[in-house]
């Protein structure tokens, strides 16, 4: 009842799941006091926030015989040089004019030093997005031994086109290889894929991405107070004031700040900001994910289904399994995110009215960090059994909730979720 009533409170429209989802045990403001690097939104290193929680056993009388997965690359070097050469510029041209503090000083240099590494290296993976891949590849050898070492298992691994995602699909599929040395795994990357693991925005999607950009400037102005940090880091706020763009400056460098969790370094610049600036550079982060991929009433729901083509693969590859085997797909953020969504895992799909609220129901830390993934687990009948296909969700190894109803909880009736995905599509389709 308790929950009942806090649900009827927020005024949120939702559906089933999110009534059944735990609520945040804390605030997002305390999480990241407590562990800053959560403040790097899609730049959290996946192995940062691992789950020590074991897996619920399969229920009686079934097993695991099929993962249909779809996961983002690891941690990578920032994708355009503007993220690194915009804030060394402003410092720079302040330095030759003598107006940067040490600490000024010191930032300068702290990105002048990732800089130089970044050099023809934009977008990479690097090492510590490899490790995060062979981490989940090892896990899931130990999570479904059922699936995994199966003699002669069929491993199905697609990637997008992009480097980091194949060079990702590799680290993966090298660790099952390891502890299946016959399985049989087909690793296929081709523009002809791209349609469904990293499908383009189209018709009402396109036209509905477009309509959060008001809110999403007003948040970015709300909070974002750039006065203290000036002071820190120029010695003339005169200067500051006719020549910096000191709001600017400072999420420049807070994107920055983010991404040095992607690499194996002591450099750092969280150091930075108050525990109450970081809260804030996050929270406009959160807003500005949730308003292009979420299931925010401002498109009208409409986001999610950026990742139609996909789901209708995962729903579509699903009723050709007939023996054990596995299908992994590798891409990005904007991909798992939305499909998250659409999938209603947990709290994912939920649509929030309030903004300035939204990070109480909505933590886009939980869905997407480097290497984030959904694994759906296929369990039937032991030989000899009798019953119904049931399926499981991780998100990001953790067991998840689906939007329709069960007796056994991680557990859920295969052919009913897939009915309920399939009107939902055809609700989308009808309407767009």
């Amino acid at each position: 009842m308790k929950r009942k009533l806090l649900i009827l409170s927020i005024g949120f429209s939702m559906t089933l799941q999110a009534q059944n989802a735990p609520v945040f045990e804390t605030s997002a403001k305390d999480e990241i006091a407590a562990n800053r690097f959560l403040a790097g939104s899609n730049y959290l290193d996946y192995d940062r926030q691992l789950t020590d929680k074991p897996l619920t056993p399969a229920p009686k009388n079934y097993e695991p015989y099929y993962m249909s997965h779809y996961g983002r690359h690891g941690s990578r070097w920032l994708i355009s040089d503007g993220n690194y050469s915009r804030p060394i510029a402003t410092l720079k041209a302040a330095k030759e004019q003598g107006k940067l503090t040490p600490l000024g000083e010191k930032t300068l240099a702290t990105i002048e030093a990732i800089y130089a590494t970044a050099n023809k290296r934009l977008g990479d993976l690097t090492t510590v997005g490899e490790r995060q891949h062979h981490g989940i590849g090892k896990r899931m050898t130990k999570n479904f031994p059922e699936i995994f070492k199966t003699k002669n298992l069929k491993i199905d691994a697609r990637s997008t086109t992009v480097n980091r995602c194949i060079l990702s699909m590799i680290a993966e599929c090298e660790e099952l290889a390891a502890a299946n040395p016959t399985a049989q795994i087909h690793n296929d990357v081709s523009e002809s894929l791209q349609y469904y693991l990293n499908q383009p925005w189209d018709g009402i999607v396109e036209k509905m991405g477009k309509k959060g950009g008001k809110e999403e400037r007003e948040y970015t102005v709300k909070w974002t107070h750039p006065e203290r940090l000036m002071k820190t880091l120029f010695n003339d706020q005169q200067y500051v004031y006719n020549n910096v763009g000191a709001g600017a400056l400072m999420r420049q460098l807070f994107h920055v700040a983010c991404n040095m969790q992607s690499h194996d370094t002591d450099l750092e610049l969280f150091s930075l900001f108050t525990d109450e600036e970081v809260y804030d550079q996050w929270r406009l982060k959160n807003v500005g994910w949730y308003l292009d991929y979420g299931a925010s009433p401002v498109s009208g729901g409409k986001m999610p289904f950026s990742q139609l083509n996909l789901l209708k693969n995962i729903i579509a590859t699903a009723d050709t399994v007939t023996q054990t085997q596995a299908t992994l797909r590798f891409g990005h953020e904007v991909c798992v995110m939305p499909l998250a969504c659409l999938l209603e895992l947990d709290n994912c799909g939920m649509a929030v009215n309030n903004l300035d609220e939204l990070d109480k129901y909505w933590r886009n830390y939980r869905i997407f960090p480097m290497g984030c993934n959904i694994q759906l687990i296929f369990y039937r009948p032991k030989k000899g059994k009798t019953g119904d296909i049931l399926v499981k969700a991780l998100l990001n190894e953790r067991e998840a909730y689906l939007p329709i109803k069960t007796t056994q909880w991680p557990y859920y009736n295969w052919q009913d979720l897939r009915k309920y995905y399939l009107d939902k599509i055809a609700a989308f389709e009808a309407d767009k």
